[in-house]
């Protein structure tokens, strides 16, 4: 849907989106190289997928006394054309403190987009983004069709791999930025591909 007809503003700055007050409904948008980009609302599926995976790092992060934090569908500043991007993630995790009044979240160690058939185009456009901020150390797409999840991890020296690792039923991710190994069927439970990420379907 085009910015027309939604009354939309024209190209903005990341200044400028984040004093802009909406469009005076509930969407939420996102910056994308300038153009304000409406977020439609999270599927059944999408929707606790995402809530599954937050409940698991937090319940992690908070047992092991960690103070890095979980935040869902929070903005991120991307170094690739800063002043005119605004993205947003489904999950993420900073050890950064949380600030009062802060529009986005600093320093991002996790990034996690939940993938599906009709978003690929976009998240993989997001992940070209995520690669460039500096503190970030891994992403994760979990795909909302099947139980996989694929995984881009920096090595050692700070380089990004050409392709991402993938992930299958019963297998677990490795997390190492928090020390954390997430299983699959946890990101599934109680989705309708629950049976399958467990291997018994």
């Amino acid at each position: 849907m085009g910015n027309a007809a939604k009354n939309l503003p024209p190209l903005m700055t990341y200044d400028e989106f984040v004093a802009w007050g909406g469009d005076g409904t509930d969407t939420r948008y996102e910056l994308v190289d300038g153009i304000v980009r409406a977020q439609d609302a999270a599927s059944d599926g999408h929707g606790t997928i995402q809530a599954n995976i937050a409940i698991a790092i937090g319940s992690h992060l908070q047992g092991i006394g960690s103070r890095c934090r979980v935040v869902t569908a929070g903005g991120i500043r991307p170094k690739l054309r800063a002043d005119w991007n605004f993205r947003i993630p489904d999950v993420l995790v900073t050890c950064a403190p949380s600030l009062s009044g802060a529009k986005d979240v600093p320093d991002p160690v996790v990034l996690i987009e939940v993938l599906s058939p009709s978003n690929a185009a976009e998240t993989w456009d997001n992940v070209r983004n995520f690669v460039t901020i500096p503190t970030v150390r891994e992403i994760l797409l979990v795909s909302s069709a099947r139980p996989e999840v694929l995984l881009l991890a920096r090595d050692a020296s700070g380089v990004w791999p050409d392709n991402p690792v993938t992930f299958g039923p019963g297998a677990t991710v490795p997390i190492s930025a928090i020390e954390y190994a997430l299983p699959l069927p946890d990101i599934y439970w109680n989705t309708y591909l629950e049976a399958r990420a467990n291997g018994s379907a």
